[in-house]
């Protein structure tokens, strides 16, 4: 029975670490810097943009896909790599990869 207890203990450890490790994977480490002095830091997720055209600095360790529509809806328009920067006419939001 101890054994088992033993066991248990060791799996369900490793079953929380692999799901922080999941979860903190989740986020870019670094900046979003927008034209317009929007800055958003370690962003996960969409990020809609307040700035027409779109001017992005990627300054994170992510690629960043810019979408044509609000909420990363509509045409794929670029993808960033980390470092990168682009100018986008119709680009309305970006996703983290």
């Amino acid at each position: 029975m101890r054994r088992a207890v033993t066991v248990f203990g060791a799996l369900a450890a490793a079953g929380m670490m692999a799901l922080a490790v999941l979860t903190s994977a989740s986020a870019a480490h670094g900046t979003f810097v927008f034209g317009g002095g929007q800055v958003v830091e370690n962003p996960s997720g969409c990020v809609n943009a307040d700035i027409w055209p779109l001017i992005l600095h990627n300054r994170t360790n992510e690629y960043a896909v810019v979408y044509s529509g609000p909420n990363c809806t509509g045409d794929v328009l670029t993808v960033v790599p980390p470092g990168g920067r682009t100018t986008q006419e119709f680009g309305s939001s970006v996703y983290v990869v």
